[in-house]
């Protein structure tokens, strides 16, 4: 199996635990009254909807380059990253001001004995979903689904703050103290809010980067730099100039070679077996990789 077909696998097991977490989520906040589940299943109604949508990236991003995208569909990757992280961090948002709002209304009251059952299935289940998704994910090396993990886990660590919130309450409810229980709920759904602000903030950020061009780590520049100059070892040069974009799962590396004098080569023919050297040997570091060598002699055109 292809890793274009393992992707949309999983992809694909990332929808219909979406799908069964909204389903779950919107039934137990039905039965408990409580807002803070309720804003667990709209989260999980976002990532079923994103899902549905990152499945039709990952058929796109494997297509060629044509007339309508010269450079390839890649790009669409990080820009469908952007989307759902903004998406996700207005969502948060929303809830910690909703959540506010009822705390100095009194907060509200929920079944928290239920609520915790809906905790535990939660927890486990989007856990398991992430663990299995970032396994995957550094086997072909996809951002999609690599973000998918992450809020996987942004999901179970939500769950994490539920469950420990309603058997708080729980207990708060059968004891001396049951009126501080109404605003469990509330102060719940700010802690879910504000934890899950951070990763989609920092995928924002990361896929803000590759849509703009800006270039990427310094790490990975080093590595392709190191690659090449090891794929000319046999070519006569004085310097060069490599310049490097990420989009999704795609590279692109500009590479000016300023040559030497004692550069011979004799035909366009030897320049394109160098070419296809440097490729075989980049691509073992990054399979989608996309390369143009330029020799000059002029150090002025490599800048």
């Amino acid at each position: 199996m292809s890793n274009s077909l393992k992707e949309r696998k999983t992809l694909k097991l990332s929808l219909y635990a979406s799908g069964a977490f909204v389903a779950l989520a919107l039934l137990f906040a039905l039965l408990t009254h409580s807002e803070s589940i309720l804003f667990d299943g709209v989260y999980s109604m976002i990532s079923f909807s994103m899902a549905l949508l990152t499945l039709k990236v990952a058929k796109l991003v494997e297509r060629p380059d044509d007339d309508v995208f010269h450079f390839g569909y890649t790009a669409i990757e990080p820009t469908l990253n952007l989307f759902k992280s903004l998406i996700i961090i207005a969502t948060c948002l929303y809830a910690v001001f909703s959540a506010i709002n009822r705390l100095l209304t009194g907060g509200n009251t929920a079944l928290y004995g239920l609520a915790t059952i809906y905790g535990f299935i939660s927890t486990a289940g989007c856990f398991w979903v992430s663990w299995i998704m970032y396994r995957r994910s550094k086997n072909y090396h996809s951002d999609l689904v690599k973000v998918d993990a992450k809020t996987w886990l942004v999901d179970g660590v939500l769950s994490v703050a539920i469950l420990l919130g309603f058997m708080t309450a729980w207990w708060l409810d059968g004891s001396q103290w049951s009126h501080w229980s109404k605003i469990v709920d509330p102060l719940i759904l700010i802690v879910l809010g504000l934890s899950a602000l951070p990763i989609p903030f920092k995928v924002m950020l990361y896929s803000l980067k590759e849509v703009i061009h800006k270039a990427p780590t310094s790490g990975i520049v080093e590595e392709i730099k190191a690659q090449l100059t090891r794929s000319l070892k046999d070519v006569e040069y004085d310097a060069i100039e490599v310049r490097v974009s990420k989009r999704g799962r795609g590279l692109y590396l500009l590479a000016h070679i300023v040559v030497s004098d004692e550069f011979n080569i004799s035909s366009v023919e030897d320049l394109d077996d160098i070419r296809e050297n440097s490729h075989a040997m980049l691509e073992k570091l990054y399979e989608n990789i996309t390369i143009d060598l330029v020799f000059v002699s002029n150090p002025e055109y490599a800048e």
